[in-house]
């Protein structure tokens, strides 16, 4: 219902390349760069000016993209509209989200949309937080569970409809043996001397673990890296370092490791969030599944208490 052209603007504002964005829209550079001159042809205005080796969107770009993401946002109310008129939602749903969540969250939510709605074709799609708004943007993601980062759409970003879940407190996990293991409570600071073991550069648990450790007052001593939880707690039971591992995260059992719960100010914690495109939160299996994933989230807060 949307001119595609526009939506191709949308994401070469949103990436600030032709090559990111043909990269999301799974097109290539020339298609992107055909489309722009097209839509600036119809339009009678020039969206794009060469700057150095990249681009840069003019006033008359942004004026457009001001009003197709209000038109964007009307043809997602009225599609969900449409959609709780008929008597039975039949297509496509996609639902994207990070590691934890693709495992404690969107199963449930998936197995209650099929149930509830036999001929809706659900996805799943296990995603980064940043590349879960790309995949809404491109319209190849209904609805997803992010954490919300300096890598993401902030939550006042009128493109979309963020909706807070649960906090998912970050635990402390240490060897057996270990002295912060022995004490009463622990917070933060006192890891401040350890070493870390944390994220790829340019994770979201990368960034995750450097935040709360500046907000606790140190620089972590980075001594490896591992961006699964398992990896790191294998790493961490033969004694090569600490890691932080949120509540929702599942560890072996079987691991010559203690898990700590943090206290004191700050306790680290990380934000779930549920986002759609604006307009289309209405929409009966959106409805549908975030009633599962709420129900799902409030099942798990009883975690916080009583971390494994």
């Amino acid at each position: 219902m949307l001119d595609p052209k526009l939506k191709v603007l949308q994401l070469v504002a949103h990436h600030g390349t032709v090559t990111a964005a043909a990269a999301a829209l799974h097109y290539t550079p020339s298609a992107v760069s055909y489309q722009l001159r097209q839509l600036a042809e119809e339009l009678g205005v020039e969206l794009v000016t060469q700057r150095g080796r990249g681009i840069q969107l003019t006033a008359a770009a942004r004026t457009v993209l001001r009003h197709a993401e209000a038109l964007q946002a009307q043809v997602e109310r009225a599609r969900a509209e449409l959609a709780s008129i008929a008597e039975e939602p039949t297509g496509s749903f996609t639902l994207c989200g990070f590691s934890t969540a693709a495992t404690n969250l969107l199963p449930p939510a998936a197995a209650a949309l099929r149930e509830r709605h036999p001929h809706l074709q659900v996805r799943v799609i296990e995603a980064e937080p940043a590349r879960c708004f790309d995949l809404l943007l491109a319209g190849e993601a209904d609805l997803a569970l992010v954490i919300n980062s300096a890598e993401t759409p902030s939550t006042a970003d009128e493109r979309f409809d963020q909706q807070p879940l649960l906090d998912d407190p970050l635990d402390l996990v240490v060897p057996e043996g270990h002295r912060l293991a022995e004490l009463p409570a622990v917070t933060l600071a006192d890891a401040a001397d350890e070493k870390w073991i944390v994220g790829l550069p340019g994770s979201t648990y990368h960034d995750l673990v450097r935040t709360a450790c500046t907000a606790a007052g140190f620089t972590p001593n980075i001594a490896h890296y591992a961006n699964e939880w398992d990896t790191g707690t294998a790493l961490v039971a033969h004694d090569f370092g600490i890691i932080l591992v949120p509540r929702l995260a599942r560890l072996h059992e079987d691991w010559p490791v203690v898990r700590l719960p943090l206290h004191g100010e700050p306790a680290p914690a990380r934000r779930l969030t549920a986002a759609t495109r604006r307009g289309r939160r209405d929409h009966p299996a959106v409805a549908a599944s975030l009633e599962t994933i709420t129900a799902t989230a409030s099942r798990l807060k009883a975690l916080k208490d009583c971390p494994k």
